[in-house]
């Protein structure tokens, strides 16, 4: 779940995907060191609170978190530990298709998305694993491997030469 400036799109609830709140008290946060991860994506900051992913973590829980390339950097330095996964469109072609059939979108920030996301596809390099999406089943399917594979790792306390790759 993330903390957001952004104003809830219609059918999101509070607390579901988004936690929403003003810029003044997303600046605070930031201030008081609550977020593990934060950016300003389309003039609206988007943030992961650490206490969120502590309470998961606690109660042994999986943790998939749905960051931007300036996220994962950050979490790279500050979680060495963590394995980043970039879930990419077969095509930004592809991706303009998905994004215009939300009909959420006009013509101006979907070309503003598809230029975000031409940038942080040249960023896969910081990242452990890159799934290419071309079908949501299938690359959750992948995804699952991979966690299933990286806890392996993790029970045996080993990392092979060669971790990572493209799936």
């Amino acid at each position: 779940m993330s903390t957001t400036t952004r104003p809830p799109r219609p059918g999101e609830e509070e607390g579901r995907e988004y936690n929403f709140t003003t810029v003044e008290q997303f600046r605070e946060m930031i201030a008081g060191g609550d977020f593990l991860e934060w950016a300003v994506v389309h003039g609206h900051h988007y943030g992961t609170l650490k206490s969120t992913v502590r309470r998961h973590l606690a109660n042994g829980e999986d943790l998939i978190l749905e960051i931007d390339v300036q996220g994962a950097a950050q979490v790279r330095e500050t979680s060495p530990g963590a394995v980043l996964i970039f879930l990419v469109p077969p095509s930004l072609e592809t991706l303009k298709t998905r994004i215009r059939g939300r009909g959420t979108e006009d013509d101006l920030r979907i070309r503003q998305r598809l230029l975000t996301a031409h940038v942080e596809m040249e960023a896969y390099h910081m990242y452990d694993y890159v799934v290419v999406n071309n079908r949501v089943e299938d690359a959750a399917a992948t995804i699952g491997a991979i966690i299933v594979a990286e806890k392996c790792r993790v029970n045996r306390g080993v990392r092979p030469p060669g971790w990572g790759g493209v799936h």
